[in-house]
């Protein structure tokens, strides 16, 4: 089992002052590697299709709305999972969450591979390298010691430049913020384009079931 996570908004709570109203944690999940190896074919396909180089790299805030739905729709028919959580700021009442972007962070990635429903076993995680390396190498210690064993094999850091499997995962959280925040005319558009492709997308502060 392979997975690639990321994230979309900021983990900072000064919503009407540049903050978003909420913040995404995406996994793309893999359960065949050679589906994974397909789908990246595809996405670098479709990028030279558009004339780019092998750096260019797809993010959801800076494709316009025609990529965005090109690229959506190339991966609709690929092989994966998503999981995904969705914590709107005004349902955190911690006051350590709110004044801590890192602990916010860090607690929304282990809230959605704690509560996985049985779906993720030994899983083989790969992030994009935010933060600093000492921020990572806390990051990382905190999800084996929090997640618990059984669930995740090994964790590597990727540059999301050089990985388009992150970018996928950019791309999907990208599209249920938008879709929640109901942010723009678009909003909807391209979480439908890959809904049959989402196993769970978690509204933090709903009830769910704690397996």
């Amino acid at each position: 089992m392979l997975a690639f996570l990321d994230d979309s908004g900021d983990p900072g709570f000064k919503v009407g002052k540049g903050s978003s109203k909420s913040f995404v944690i995406a996994l793309v999940i893999f359960d065949d590697p050679l589906e994974a190896e397909e789908t990246a074919l595809k996405i670098k396909r479709l990028r030279r299709s558009f004339g780019y180089d092998d750096n260019f790299e797809f993010r959801f805030n800076k494709c316009r709305q025609d990529y965005r739905c090109r690229f959506l729709n190339t991966v609709a028919e690929c092989n994966f999972r998503i999981r995904a959580i969705i914590m709107p700021k005004e349902r955190i009442y911690s006051i350590q969450l709110r004044s801590s972007k890192e602990s916010f962070y860090n607690f929304s990635i282990k809230t959605v591979l704690k509560f996985h429903g049985g779906t993720i076993d030994n899983v083989k995680l790969r992030m994009d390298s935010h933060g600093e390396r000492k921020l990572r190498k806390e990051l990382l210690a905190y999800l084996r010691r929090e997640v618990g064993s059984g669930v995740i094999q090994d964790i590597r850091i990727r540059d999301s430049r050089r990985d388009v499997l992150i970018q996928l995962a950019d791309m999907v959280a990208g599209s249920l913020r938008k879709a929640h925040d109901n942010d723009g005319n678009d909003a909807r558009i391209y979480r439908a384009i890959i809904e049959k492709r989402i196993e769970d997308d978690w509204v933090f502060g709903i009830e769910k079931d704690s397996t």
